[in-house]
């Protein structure tokens, strides 16, 4: 079983602001890391940088960047392709979601996930074959 985490996941880990999200982001990193279940994207990794190294306050250096990044890639990163793209539009349609949700959602698909783990969707919610899980609601270790 593998599980998809999107870009908010990797953030809250990364966010003393929220300390309740940031424990919980953790413990899924924890278990993800621990069980070899983890798959991002290059879009995550991408929207990741931006978010942490300008949007935190205070954000991180951008060597910590750099290096959370490096350490993701065993992760597998799914690339952002004419192909994906091409699925992420019938998402859209299918799904009605905005095309960076649904680029999300293709990545997971393609990288063999059955879940994507985020707070941007529904909780529960099934599309195209992947189930959205909040890992605010959801304990780590028990999907």
């Amino acid at each position: 079983m593998s599980v998809f985490v999107d870009t908010n996941v990797l953030v809250y880990a990364r966010d003393p602001d929220h300390a309740q999200k940031q424990e919980q982001a953790l413990a899924w990193m924890g278990h993800l890391w621990a069980s070899g279940e983890g798959r991002i994207s290059a879009q995550v990794l991408n929207e990741y940088y931006v978010t942490v190294t300008r949007r935190l306050t205070p954000g991180l250096s951008h060597r910590e960047a750099r290096a959370d990044i490096e350490d993701l890639l065993a992760w597998d990163p799914q690339p952002v392709d004419t192909h994906l793209i091409q699925q992420a539009f019938e998402i859209t349609d299918s799904a009605r979601l905005s095309h960076w949700d649904s680029l999300i959602v293709a990545s997971a698909r393609r990288a063999g996930c059955e879940y994507l783990l985020t707070e941007d969707l529904n909780d529960g919610q099934l599309i195209g074959g992947v189930r959205v899980i909040s890992p605010f609601t959801a304990e780590p270790g028990t999907l």
